[in-house]
């Protein structure tokens, strides 16, 4: 009887040959991924080190955390925030930290309101004098809101506006020349979801991050020539005081911690993911969660059901509000 030759001479079935002959591409795929990653990793410690980093709102949440992690990859800071207190805690903090892995270097400190124009203007001068560059500036400071429209002031949209949006504006347009002419810089924004997304009772933060978000797609296409990197990170939820500090309708204190918000992410592990998008220059990021992912893209493919879902919200949590 014939036998194929394959049978015949090694006795192994053709589908065991094409397993063994998988095997090894499927180690070799494996073993080059790893060498990337290991590149990208090397890569981004080199573009770290020793660079000048400003981190606006860096006395709580997610701006204190970046400090942590920014300061040990050995980064040399710049932190910024509104109480002096605040950021002294901060640094003593930093210099307690045991780190082996890089060589650290003491934090400066400025301290200024980021929704006073005038203050964001010498405040990047001051930075420019202590530091003489800024390589990567990050923009996290910022405020939340809740309230319904009706019930809103205008002051507050405003007052959220001059936080969220024009304070960040008049800090890069600042700084940039200076990134210009070295011919290196990284602007970085931690904008949000909703700068993607808008739902209700949120009107004047999503309407600041909307503008965040559109300002610097735009500065990101016209830095390209000058090889300044923009990258634009939108998280979900955040477990910080973001919703107890929230400004309401008539400007008072929300003081209240969202579900939501009490369920997020950490920031201590959406710093780690800033980190990594900085090192990797990323354009844009997006950190949420698979409910937040899919509205976002289910607004741009099927705005119809993204309007009803939101509708639908609203009533839900108008209710709650009256019940």
């Amino acid at each position: 009887m014939f036998i194929p030759f394959r049978k015949r001479v090694y006795g192994v079935k053709p589908m065991d040959l094409t397993t063994w002959a998988i095997f090894p591409l499927l180690l070799g795929s494996i073993g080059v991924y790893s060498l990337y990653k290991l590149l990208q990793r090397l890569r981004s410690g080199a573009y770290l080190q020793d660079a000048v980093v400003v981190i606006t709102g860096a006395t709580s949440g997610l701006g204190r955390e970046c400090a942590k992690v920014f300061y040990a990859a050995g980064t040399r800071l710049v932190l910024c925030g509104r109480s002096e207190e605040g950021l002294k805690n901060l640094v003593q903090e930093l210099s307690q930290m045991r780190i082996k892995s890089a060589q650290l270097h003491k934090p400066h400190m400025v301290i200024f309101d980021l929704s006073d124009v005038e203050a964001v203007n010498s405040a990047a001068n001051e930075i420019l004098h202590l530091t003489g560059r800024v390589d990567i500036l990050i923009n996290n400071a910022g405020i939340s809101y809740r309230g319904t429209i009706l019930d809103t002031k205008v002051s507050v949209d405003r007052m959220v506006m001059d936080t969220n949006y024009f304070g960040p504006v008049a800090l890069t347009k600042a700084l940039i020349p200076s990134m210009i002419k070295n011919r290196r810089g990284h602007i970085v924004v931690i904008s949000s979801v909703q700068g993607k997304i808008s739902i209700p009772f949120r009107s004047a933060y999503s309407a600041s991050k909307h503008a965040t978000q559109a300002f610097f797609d735009c500065l990101r296409a016209e830095m390209s020539p000058y090889e300044i990197d923009v990258t634009v990170v939108n998280p979900g939820y955040i477990k910080t005081n973001l919703s107890l500090n929230a400004v309401t309708g008539d400007g008072s204190n929300y003081g209240v911690m969202d579900n939501n918000t009490a369920e997020g992410r950490t920031p201590e592990e959406v710093a780690q993911t800033v980190l990594r998008a900085v090192g990797e220059r990323r354009k844009e990021l997006l950190v949420a969660g698979l409910v937040p992912t899919l509205a976002v893209y289910l607004r741009t493919l099927a705005p119809t059901i993204f309007f009803s879902f939101m509708a639908a919200r609203a009533k839900k949590e108008r209710k709650l509000k009256d019940s």
